[in-house]
């Protein structure tokens, strides 16, 4: 019965977003709120409209609210009274936090937007994701459970992976139709995960932004019509971790060990890698580590002779190999999930040697 509630979640958000997207892109042009290619890490030729964020926002938020409407007055289809009551139940205890949650996804979208036209200093940029993230551990009660039997180090470490992948997300989205792509196999799995445990807000929540991000990434994918922009990223990088950290991994009945508490770091590896790498470099090379350049995972298969179409499909497919192959960590035991998780990071090491080797053998060519 979830999974059922979970595609019709997924459809609502898919044709709000697909309904929702031109018409905002229309507004972008009479507007004139364009991305135009003045910066020298750019490479569209063109200007291109820059509300996509909002796009999927305003389907996510649509989404919601006919949702919880269907929910309360029993508009479901397939839905068992015994379900029934308890999503009405649910909703009632959640109110709160989804208003938390809701709020900080609001919040991030605005500054993110703010952010597109009048670039912020680093330091206002974190004070602002700081904020977010706050807003969603203090009210929205999310945690990021890590097992350290401590409620001031779980929220640290809850804040740490807001703004983490806030801006993991913020520096991903630099080719057209990679991050959303990207974010709705993420969004995808983390939903499965959810049915599995019988977590009826998560996955139906999971579900909707999946639907959101997909009708998005029909005008985003390659050659592209629609950017996200930072308001975007920020909106859905804080979106994708606030489910990350909601949805439970470790369950008794399932779990033969703790090492599914693990799954959200692999599902969400090549965002939180590439992150790592350019961090890196630009460090390494006595640069701004928040200052865009072409070191990013897709620029890379790029020089390595892939169009960035071809580059985008294969950060799609290893995203997908890696997330689906670690999801039987959540049921296996102790010696099985161990394997897929060293599995796991073999495969991100393999993909860290090619792009350290053949890209940069290219590059001396």
């Amino acid at each position: 019965m979830l999974t059922k509630l979970a595609v019709f979640a997924f459809a609502g958000g898919l044709a709000a977003s697909l309904l929702l997207t031109p018409c905002v892109r229309s507004l972008a042009w009479k507007l004139d709120v364009l991305d135009r290619p003045a910066e020298n890490h750019k490479r569209h030729r063109q200007p291109v409209a820059l509300l996509g964020g909002f796009a999927v926002f305003l389907a996510w938020a649509i989404g919601i609210t006919a949702g919880i409407l269907a929910a309360v007055n029993g508009w479901l289809p397939g839905v068992t009274p015994e379900l029934q009551e308890a999503i009405v139940s649910g909703l009632r205890s959640a109110a709160k936090p989804l208003g938390a949650i809701a709020s900080g996804a609001a919040l991030a979208l605005g500054f993110g937007f703010y952010d597109d036209f009048k670039p912020m200093s680093a330091k206002w940029k974190f004070l602002w994701q700081f904020i977010v993230a706050m807003i969603a551990v203090v009210w929205g009660d999310v945690r990021f459970n890590c097992f350290l039997n401590c409620d001031l180090a779980e929220a640290a470490v809850t804040v740490f992976w807001l703004m983490l992948m806030m801006n993991s997300i913020n520096f991903f989205d630099n080719m057209d139709g990679l991050a959303a792509g990207t974010l709705a196999i993420a969004f995808a799995l983390f939903g499965v995960i959810a049915v599995l445990n019988g977590q009826i807000f998560i996955s139906a929540l999971s579900a909707l932004s999946c639907g959101a991000v997909c009708g998005f990434w029909f005008y985003n994918a390659n050659p592209a019509t629609i950017f996200m922009g930072d308001s975007g990223s920020h909106f859905l990088g804080y979106l994708v971790a606030v489910i990350a950290a909601k949805t439970t991994f470790f369950h008794s009945g399932y779990s033969l060990s703790r090492l599914p508490q693990l799954m959200p770091l692999f599902i969400l590896a090549l965002p939180l890698f590439d992150t790592a790498m350019v961090v890196a470099i630009r460090t390494w090379n006595h640069r701004p580590f928040w200052i865009g350049d072409l070191n990013h995972i897709s620029h890379r298969f790029v020089r390595m002779g892939l169009s960035r179409l071809q580059a985008v499909i294969l950060v799609h497919l290893l995203a997908l190999a890696i997330g689906i192959g670690i999801l039987p960590v959540y049921w296996g035991n102790f010696a099985t999930a161990a394997i897929l998780v060293v599995q796991s990071i073999l495969s991100v090491g393999i993909i860290t040697f090619l792009q350290l080797t053949l890209s940069d053998k290219v590059d001396h060519k």
